[in-house]
């Protein structure tokens, strides 16, 4: 049951990587390099500024029994990094998305307008 949270992120993950496959938003849409450095880069922002919260006391490691208890740093536990690149990735499949959707929605509406 430890590894419960870590499971579930993995999966969230994965349905992240299935919309980003079927749309060819990101990693399968020709430029895999470019993603992986852009979700690299929000990645390390994130767990940096995790570690300056840590470091001011203001965020603390939780205890459940959902959670493996490995840590990558006191009060970061394994769990944080997953949690963090699975919000970095939804945020950049949500972009794709609306990218998607707005080139979509200006090609019916340009040719309805001509028309007529």
């Amino acid at each position: 049951m430890g590894s419960l949270y870590l499971l579930f992120l993995l999966a969230s993950i994965g349905c992240m990587a299935l919309l980003d496959h079927r749309f060819k938003l990101l990693f399968f849409s020709g430029a895999p390099l470019r993603a992986a450095v852009l979700l690299a880069a929000g990645l390390a922002f994130f767990l940096v500024w995790d570690l300056f919260g840590i470091g001011l006391d203001i965020f603390y490691r939780g205890e459940t029994q959902f959670m493996l208890g490995v840590e990558l740093a006191p009060h970061l536990p394994l769990e944080e990094a997953f949690f963090l690149a699975f919000l970095c990735y939804l945020t950049m499949v949500l972009f794709g998305l609306l990218k998607v959707a707005a080139a979509h929605f200006g090609r019916n509406r340009s040719g309805q307008e001509a028309t007529r």
